[in-house]
């Protein structure tokens, strides 16, 4: 079983969030109709197996891709460090995808800046107070409460 970090968080969605809004943004991005860039994230379960499906917003930054878990050490980002795959999906089209997270803050502190710069208005709010124009150091300690993972295709 992965051991989770130390200075692990998740901010629980709400009601609205759980029920209305992510079913929503699901089910328009695999009619294809993405909203912001999103995607469907499908991961299996670490402990049940069966695959589980979250909305997700992928960031290419620099040739590649990236995802941020803005709401902290969630399940998907339990289920990814486990199975360390997924598939992501928008519209028709499903691609498997090899997930890596990164471990050295430093690294993750371009993505994270570029991931505010892009959603800061849809997820700033799960940030404390950082935002895209922070310092690398602020931006660097998000990073531990913030997981990042590289995508790369299998």
């Amino acid at each position: 079983m992965t051991k989770q970090r130390s200075d692990s968080r998740y901010l629980a969605p709400g009601r609205a969030t759980r029920y209305l809004l992510n079913p929503l943004v699901a089910g328009l991005t695999r009619l294809g109709l993405p909203l912001a860039g999103s995607a469907v994230l499908g991961v299996r379960g670490r402990r049940s197996g069966t695959v589980r499906t979250t909305p997700v917003n992928p960031l290419r930054l620099d040739g590649a891709r990236y995802l941020v878990a803005a709401r902290g050490e969630t399940q998907w980002v339990r289920n990814l460090r486990v199975a360390g795959e997924a598939e992501l999906t928008v519209g028709r089209r499903t691609e498997r995808v090899a997930a890596a997270e990164l471990t050295a803050p430093a690294d993750a502190v371009p993505v994270l800046r570029d991931y505010l710069r892009r959603w800061g208005w849809e997820v700033g709010a799960f940030f404390d107070g950082v935002g895209a124009g922070s310092s690398d150091e602020e931006l660097a300690a998000a990073a531990s409460r913030h997981p990042v993972f590289v995508l790369t295709t299998p």
